[in-house]
């Protein structure tokens, strides 16, 4: 990770939220198609160790993604993230779930309500991401699950993917 990068990562367990701010040394509608298009998000969702496979997604209001997280020894964890507000190159909102390898929700795991918002800084991209959680149970077991960790690798696969973005525009 870029340490001139501003990473903040809080948890307010009075509101059962997780919030992550997160700049990108890229312009907006670079890390805009990363959260957006399928072939890109699945190069950096997740980590060396966990790749990301999207089986099916429409980044539309009503759409979603249906995707599978691979890990090193086979495990497979299968997961849909809907979208219900989309504002183009300034934010997005939903849920996230586990499910199973059908699209049937796991309610064994948490379920979270999610916002990403997009802001233009000068030569960067903040992202502000909202995690909200129905319980702090739900809350502390996405913590205890690796949330943070998770975050942390996904992003940092971000910025080399962003930085080779950047190097095939100039």
């Amino acid at each position: 990770m870029n340490n001139d990068l501003l990473f903040n990562f809080s948890v307010n367990k009075k509101t059962n939220t997780i919030s992550v701010q997160r700049e990108f040394a890229a312009e907006l509608a670079l890390v805009w198609d990363a959260w957006t298009i399928p072939k890109i998000v699945d190069q950096w969702w997740g980590s060396k160790e966990w790749v990301s496979t999207t089986k099916s997604m429409e980044f539309k209001e009503g759409g979603q993604r249906f995707y599978v997280m691979r890990g090193p020894a086979g495990e497979e964890h299968w997961g849909i993230t809907t979208y219900e507000n989309i504002l183009l190159h300034t934010s997005f909102s939903g849920k996230d779930c586990f499910s199973d390898e059908s699209g049937q929700v796991n309610n064994e795991f948490p379920v979270s309500d999610y916002h990403v918002s997009f802001k233009t800084l000068e030569a960067k991209t903040r992202i502000e991401h909202l995690t909200t959680y129905s319980s702090l149970e739900q809350l502390e077991a996405s913590l205890q699950y690796g949330f943070e960790e998770g975050m942390i690798k996904a992003f940092e696969g971000m910025d080399a993917l962003l930085f080779q973005m950047n190097q095939e525009n100039s």
